[in-house]
């Protein structure tokens, strides 16, 4: 009878419960490095944003303190400023804080005329008013000139001082237009409407940059002639009206408009 051999198992390695077991164990261990490497402290974001929050501009500077997708580089940006609004956002900050202060400056500017003409019995003769342009101050003629002359009267020069006393704490720009009557005027020395109301516009500016030392750079001069009116020239009331000066200080978004159209 002949003998049977006796199979040898062959040796095929770990069995395959194991292998699925690794598996699991490997996934969990990557999982809890995840868990631990994202609780850990960028040293750098949290430097940023505790300078931020002793700024008061947290939102300014960092937009948004959520991690990027590759945080190397979101660290590496950070550090050396790149992508960063850190110089623009102030500067919009300090845009807004000088339009408002501008703003405040002209409504103090409007409230101090009101009190000193009030104080001074002055508003039958001269007006204030804020406008879109700034501060309109409206100015008689018989206050500042004689009938037909561009020489300023010794009436009208307290109140050119007090406005010029104000215009030393503000740098505003400053316009000051001349108007007359319809009436024509014809002599030696203003052929027409047109010389005298720019001649008055320019005396007024001469006072104001002699008396106080400022900046010629600030004033503009332009005369009207009889071309712009309050008051239809119909009586001698209404060119009474229409004969004056105009002071104009104006605000920011004024001056830029002023220049534009000059």
């Amino acid at each position: 009878m002949k003998r049977r051999g006796i199979k040898k198992k062959q040796n095929n390695g770990a069995p395959k419960w194991m292998v699925t077991y690794s598996d699991m164990v490997t996934l969990i261990l990557v999982f809890f490095i995840l868990l631990f490497s994202m609780s850990q402290i960028d040293l750098v974001k949290f430097d940023a944003i505790s300078e931020s929050f002793r700024n008061r501009m947290i939102f300014d500077f960092y937009p948004s303190p959520v991690p990027m997708e590759n945080p190397t580089q979101s660290s590496s940006e950070k550090e050396t400023g790149k992508d960063s609004n850190e110089f623009e956002a102030p500067t919009e900050i300090e845009e807004e804080q000088l339009e408002m202060s501008e703003t405040e400056s002209l409504n103090g500017l409007m409230d101090e005329i009101e009190k000193y003409l009030d104080k001074n019995e002055l508003n039958n003769v001269i007006s204030a008013n804020r406008t879109e342009r700034g501060v309109v101050l409206v100015l008689q003629e018989k206050i500042l000139f004689d009938s037909g002359e561009a020489n300023i009267i010794d009436g009208g020069k307290p109140f050119l001082n007090k406005i010029g006393s104000l215009l030393k704490k503000m740098p505003n720009q400053v316009k000051v237009e001349g108007h007359t009557d319809s009436r024509p005027i014809s002599n030696y020395r203003y052929p027409s409407n047109w010389e005298l109301s720019g001649a008055r516009a320019s005396s007024v500016i001469r006072y104001l940059i002699d008396k106080n030392q400022f900046d010629e750079s600030r004033f503009s001069s332009v005369g009207y002639a009889d071309t712009r009116p309050l008051v239809p020239n119909t009586s001698s009331v209404n060119w009474k009206k229409n004969r004056r000066v105009e002071i104009v200080i104006l605000d920011e978004e004024a001056t830029i408009k002023e220049g534009d159209n000059s």
